[in-house]
């Protein structure tokens, strides 16, 4: 079945679209505090329309992270006990938040900027320092590079590859996004 195909050519078709940018800003700003889908799905593909816009968007996406983890930070600071709380336990995030304040124990400001590079969700981690009152300006720097590293690179590696990683990624997406599904029920099979 051809889904993953289909759905890979039509977001390189929106990529080119006049306000992708903004779309991209957008999604990584909300992706820094509450968003599930990570802005990388969308920076890939524009990278790959436009490589010599390469840098511009990487530049894009770390600010808007950057600037929704601060938004992330403030929401933890000073609202996390009235409503971000309830919600955490409301969507099953409990666990994870739990493990979230286990590593800021132990790593302190190393867990954000682990965070911010790796495929962790970005947004416990947000929430998670300002409700525990991390000193901001390290935290905003451990932000900065973690997600710098993270988008540039990505941005990096797809204009590095160019069409011929195109060609490639166009011949195994299929293959890819449902070896992803199945990765995904059988961690919820095993963790549930």
């Amino acid at each position: 079945m051809k889904l993953f195909s289909a759905l890979y050519d039509w977001t390189l078709r929106w990529a080119e679209h006049k306000l992708a940018p903004r779309m991209l800003a957008v999604i990584t700003f909300a992706e820094s505090v509450f968003f599930p889908i990570p802005p990388d799905v969308l920076l890939a593909p524009m990278v790959l329309a436009k490589p010599e816009k390469a840098w511009s968007l990487a530049t894009l996406t770390t600010v808007s992270s950057i600037v929704g983890g601060a938004v992330g930070y403030l929401l933890g600071y000073w609202m996390f006990e009235p409503w971000i709380q309830p919600l955490i336990t409301e969507f099953g995030y409990q666990e994870r938040f739990d493990t979230a304040m286990e590593w800021f124990a132990t790593w302190g400001v190393w867990v954000v900027f682990i965070a911010g590079f790796s495929p962790i969700p970005y947004k416990l981690f947000t929430v998670s320092a300002g409700f525990l009152q991390m000193a901001f300006l390290p935290f905003m720097l451990a932000s900065a590079i973690g997600r710098g590293l993270r988008f540039f690179l990505v941005a990096g590696l797809i204009q590095w590859g160019g069409t011929a990683m195109e060609k490639k990624l166009r011949q195994w997406v299929d293959v890819l996004g449902w070896g992803v599904v199945a990765a995904i029920v059988i961690a919820y099979l095993i963790l549930r």
